[in-house]
């Protein structure tokens, strides 16, 4: 590991155990008297199960690359969040960890700007395993209500595969829809290869419709984050949109914003 490196680290490593709070004394112990704030270097590494010696180490500079077990220890010790836990692999040199499954809990600050969007621009909400979270009433006026029943009803790759696409695309718009769902869909099993419901779509998938197999096929994987859509509205006919994609990454959750074209 390059000496800037693992300056950086140990830099922050001191920073953050000087954030922890000190332990509590037992009842009728004697409070010991303490020079700096935070942890002790001795107590953060008897909690997270590495030697003294070679933490000592790490926050001078001097040790070896640590392992991605010894950062995910010292990760729970010091009470980091994901994008702290991120950031902490990031300087030792590590790709960090993927979530074993996307958050599923919509931000209430993103609720909020839904709300405030509820009928001027449509905005839909997915996750990164490629079901809706949310919609305003824009949205669900233009895309139609989710339907009320099935595995997958809320999958926007199932639905690209269902004729409900065709009548709101059609035909030249649910193709290349189709071909766009199928590259996300590798996208997400392989930021998720563990995670059952997208493996058991992809094989219902695989075994129900012709148009997946075919572009399954191709294992292309999803860039596209923006585009022009026609959309057949329910009561106003065909509209052009644009359609941008916004990611926030500490949840996996993907915003799509329309903005109406012309």
């Amino acid at each position: 590991m390059p000496t800037g490196i693992r300056t950086d680290l140990g830099r922050y490593l001191r920073a953050r155990r000087g954030t922890m709070p000190a332990p509590a004394c037992p009842a009728g112990g004697r409070t010991s008297r303490r020079q700096v704030p935070g942890l002790r270097r001795q107590e953060l590494a008897v909690s997270a199960g590495i030697s003294v010696e070679y933490y000592t180490r790490l926050e001078q500079g001097r040790a070896p690359r640590p392992s991605r077990e010894v950062l995910t220890a010292l990760a729970g010790t010091l009470g980091l969040t994901p994008a702290e836990r991120d950031h902490l692999f990031r300087l030792a040199g590590e790709l960090p960890p993927e979530p074993l499954a996307p958050d599923s809990e919509l931000r209430p600050g993103l609720r909020r700007l839904l709300d405030g969007l509820d009928h001027s621009l449509p905005v839909t909400v997915h996750d990164g395993r490629l079901d809706v979270v949310a919609r305003n009433g824009a949205a669900t006026e233009l895309l139609g209500p989710l339907p009320g029943a099935g595995r997958y009803r809320r999958n926007i790759v199932h639905q690209g595969f269902t004729d409900a696409a065709r009548q709101a695309l059609g035909n030249e718009g649910a193709d290349r829809y189709a071909a766009w769902a199928a590259a996300e869909l590798r996208s997400a099993m392989g930021r998720y290869p563990e995670d059952a419901q997208l493996r058991s779509m992809q094989a219902e998938l695989s075994t129900t419709s012709v148009s997946f197999r075919v572009h399954w096929a191709r294992g292309q994987v999803a860039t596209e984050r923006s585009g022009v859509k026609h959309l057949r509205h329910p009561t106003r006919g065909w509209l052009s949109y644009q359609s941008e994609m916004l990611h926030d990454p500490e949840r996996d959750h993907w915003v799509v914003i329309y903005a109406p074209v012309g």
